[in-house]
């Protein structure tokens, strides 16, 4: 998994930054580097932590 992608815990905000379409979403699970967010614009997915590195949102 990558480092970057081991912080994020359910309820942080994230970005796919190959789909910014999808729009903010909230980390849901981390479990074994697969990452399930649910996203405003796309829904529930679960992304493969080894592959995507996802862009923590961080809201005043």
């Amino acid at each position: 998994m990558n480092d970057l992608n081991a912080i994020l815990e359910p309820g942080m905000l994230v970005l796919h930054p190959d789909q910014p379409d999808w729009g903010t979403g909230q980390v849901q699970s981390n479990v074994g580097g697969r990452i399930t967010v649910n996203f405003r614009e796309e829904g529930k997915v679960v992304i493969d932590g080894a592959r995507v590195v996802l862009v923590p949102v961080y809201e005043d």
